[in-house]
């Protein structure tokens, strides 16, 4: 069933879990993530970044994403992740969405909290949620950047005191913090701070905080962070990943002279992804 952020929020403060939010720019990523949701009989989020238009366009793969969402057996909220324009927001709600998330994190505070406000505005005309960024994780949703295993230097941790400042002043629902965590491949330890989800939530009254760059964190991580206050986990780098061993590995299991077909390869690709999807799931669920 298609739900909104909030709802999902909802459910995850309740149970004191964090949800999935997975990104689905394909057919075999998006019907992967619904499946495991099903199996397990756990809420989720499906994602659609600004940054994978070059792979699928928004409004190609969006009307699949909500007909997919009305149809689980499960609570499923269509999430745009990212968003760098008001523009491209605006696509997405109109597509049926029911969830946006505003990056302005790049951008000076007041201009970061201006736009914010409009996105937040926009959402309302559509019953949507609102997500938006105050820090920096560092690298692009995609993954991409330095691969050299330096320290990132780009990160810039939340700050508690003005993200209930932000919180108060732009009307969100959800509020990405960076405490630690990278977008992409972990190329070291990620060191992270949980007393920033902590003071986070206690001054902004406890608002649903949202762990980006959630792939490749330890399984222990992942329980003090939910513990903490995370009740959102963004996840599509290591799945990714899986979906590139799946395919790999079947291609290595054809015989000599064997033909190969691409249904073929999409299915492996889409059945290790699940697997990788529903790990996934278990932990965020602390289960």
């Amino acid at each position: 069933m298609l739900v909104t952020l909030n709802k999902i929020m909802e459910i995850a403060e309740e149970r004191k879990i964090a949800v999935g939010a997975f990104n689905t720019p394909n057919l075999e990523s998006l019907r992967a993530v619904i499946e495991a949701a099903e199996e397990l009989k756990l809420p989720v989020i499906i994602d659609f970044a600004q940054c994978h238009e070059p792979w699928i366009p928004l409004s190609v793969i969006g009307p699949i994403m909500v007909e997919e969402a009305k149809k689980a057996e499960v609570p499923v909220c269509v999430h745009l992740d990212h968003g760098e324009t008001l523009e491209y927001l605006q696509q997405a709600l109109d597509l049926g969405f029911t969830s946006i998330m505003y990056d302005g994190s790049v951008l000076p505070y007041e201009e970061n909290l201006a736009n914010t406000k409009k996105a937040v505005e926009m959402a309302a005309e559509k019953g949507a949620s609102v997500e938006a960024e105050l820090g920096s994780m560092g690298r692009r949703e995609s993954g991409a950047g330095d691969n050299t295993g330096a320290e990132d230097e780009t990160k810039i941790y939340t700050d508690p005191e003005l993200a209930a400042v932000f919180v108060e002043a732009s009307g969100i629902d959800a509020l990405a913090c960076s405490f630690g965590t990278t977008h992409g491949i972990y190329l070291t330890e990620p060191k992270l701070d949980f007393d920033v989800v902590r003071n986070v939530r206690r001054l902004t009254g406890n608002i649903p905080v949202v762990m980006h760059g959630g792939s490749g964190v330890s399984k222990e991580d992942y329980r003090k962070a939910i513990e903490a206050g995370v009740r959102k986990v963004n996840y599509f780098t290591y799945m990714d990943k899986a979906g590139g061993k799946g395919a790999s590995e079947y291609l290595n299991s054809l015989k000599e002279g064997e033909p190969l077909f691409f249904s073929s390869l999409s299915m492996a690709a889409a059945k290790a992804m699940k697997e990788n999807v529903k790990e996934a799931m278990r932990q965020f669920a602390l289960c």
